[in-house]
């Protein structure tokens, strides 16, 4: 029995309705929408979606994708508040190039975004303008490397031949 995407459909609409192409689909599954936007459009369409009932950051993840030169990073999104949307997981998604890992902090919009935000600025290296602490969060204090979650990252122990003294 397939589960109804009623709800999810409606939601995305309304979005649709109020940016046009601003938005992309990416799908819609039952308890899952997941949109891409420019993020010139993102503090916007954020605003939107926080005001559709979505009022809480549950994670923030950032993915490297070398062949294209660029970094996505994902905002998953429940309702706390209402009772229709907690079992939805909105996932707002923004793509740039990693020459410019910029995109504007969502933390006016969600206060829960903070920690989410600064964990992928320390890992992947992406700058959230905005934000008041983009600094190290759980790297040690001596970490002098590039960002362990980009794909040009090596470990040490990789770099050393192996059977070698």
């Amino acid at each position: 029995m397939s589960q109804s995407i009623e709800k999810e459909e409606l939601l995305l609409s309304s979005i649709k309705d109020k940016f046009g192409d601003k938005v992309r689909e990416l799908y819609v599954n039952p308890k899952r929408i997941k949109i891409l936007v420019d993020r010139e459009n993102i503090l916007n369409v954020a605003t939107f979606v926080r005001d559709l009932g979505f009022d809480q950051v549950i994670s923030v993840g950032g993915t490297d994708f070398p062949k294209e030169d660029s970094f996505v990073v994902d905002y998953h999104l429940i309702g706390v508040e209402h009772e229709d949307l907690k079992k939805i997981i909105f996932d707002l998604s923004t793509k740039f190039p990693k020459n410019e890992p910029k995109t504007p902090t969502l933390m006016e919009v969600w206060p829960s975004a903070e920690y989410h935000e600064q964990e992928t600025f320390e890992m992947l290296g992406i700058i959230f303008e905005g934000h008041p602490r983009m600094e190290r969060l759980l790297l040690p204090e001596d970490w002098n490397d590039i960002p362990p979650l980009r794909k040009e990252f090596k470990l040490p122990s990789r770099l050393v031949e192996h059977g070698s003294s």
